[in-house]
């Protein structure tokens, strides 16, 4: 599996932007208008991207939440569900893993307790 690295996480600021048919109409073929707030919570280090988008007809609010980890943290995560995370990579084509990486994948299996 592959999840962002706490690089990533130091990298995003909290915004509020609006946008007429924000990403190119990604969430409708009609007019719109797309609001995105971002909110960090650095304790728990997770960013959720609120995502507000205003057609004619109707208007919808989606909840994009997302958890940034280290090796460490994924190691306890991991490991408190009976897993162990045994290989890590920065991407999940194999590259040899590097600190400053945005992303972290990660090769997993069932926790050995004998």
């Amino acid at each position: 599996m592959d999840v962002h690295s706490l690089n990533t996480f130091n990298s995003r600021d909290e915004v509020a932007i609006y946008e007429h048919n924000q990403l190119d109409n990604f969430w409708s073929p009609e007019n719109y208008y797309g609001f995105l707030n971002t909110f960090k919570y650095d304790k728990e280090k997770i960013i959720l991207d609120k995502y507000t988008i205003i057609e004619k007809a109707r208007i919808r609010v989606i909840y994009n939440w997302l958890q940034y980890f280290n090796q460490d943290s994924l190691r306890k995560e991991f490991g408190e569900n009976g897993f162990e995370a045994k290989e890590f990579y920065s991407d999940v084509a194999g590259t040899t893993f590097s600190p400053e990486s945005p992303d972290i994948a990660i090769v997993s299996g069932k926790a050995d307790n004998t």
